[in-house]
């Protein structure tokens, strides 16, 4: 088995939200693709990267600019969802490498606008629902957020929460808890777990 079938893409996606139902005509759209690099064969984090994409159904409200960190001049110079999908799958392997999000909400989201958008899906049918492989790990009975899963293992919040880029790497140290050395994860296929909310506020 060759080292680049044991990496592992991280991803964690931010999307328009606003405090309440979106505004007629508005839908959540991704405006950040976070990207963390997991080498299962030794395991450890060995790639940190950002995607920022420019939505063309919504904009970034004020609450989704306290929540995320991002405002409208920062997702305007995004490049637009057809070309992040394009740029997951030929510079980071995103339709043949096994991925992992925590819970299902990134691949949901991905799924609703691809077909809303007529894109091509980016990403490989083997997904691992961090979440749920931590839950099960730690004998727990509910699956927590991502914060509260850091502070159960004992690890920092690294960065900032709802950033992209910086919820991928701590997911990535979450999944280091658990990843047996030269294993694979295993590809789960749970369903959404808890209620999605109106977009990155749906994660704790």
């Amino acid at each position: 088995m060759s080292t680049e079938s044991l990496l592992l893409n991280v991803i964690d996606v931010e999307a328009t939200c606003w405090r309440g139902s979106p505004p007629p005509g508005q839908t959540n759209e991704i405006i950040e693709i976070g990207l963390c690099v997991v080498d299962l064969t030794e395991p450890r984090r060995v790639g940190r990267h950002r995607i920022m994409v420019r939505p063309a159904r919504s904009t970034v409200s004020a609450f989704c600019t306290e929540l995320t960190g991002h405002t409208p001049a920062d997702v305007a110079e995004g490049v637009d969802f057809a070309e992040a999908c394009r740029l997951l799958r030929e510079e980071y392997d995103g339709n043949t490498r096994p991925w992992a999000s925590w819970g299902d909400y990134d691949r949901e989201q991905f799924r609703r606008q691809c077909r809303a958008t007529g894109v091509g899906y980016p990403l490989s049918p083997a997904h691992t629902n961090a979440k749920a492989v931590f839950t099960d790990a730690n004998g727990l009975r509910k699956r927590p957020g991502m914060a509260k899963a850091l502070t159960l293992a004992g690890l920092p919040l690294e960065g900032r929460h709802h950033n992209g880029a910086d919820d991928a790497w701590n997911i990535g140290a979450l999944i280091l808890t658990f990843a047996e050395p030269g294993r694979r994860l295993p590809v789960t296929t749970a369903a959404p777990h808890g209620g999605r909310g109106s977009g990155p506020g749906r994660r704790q």
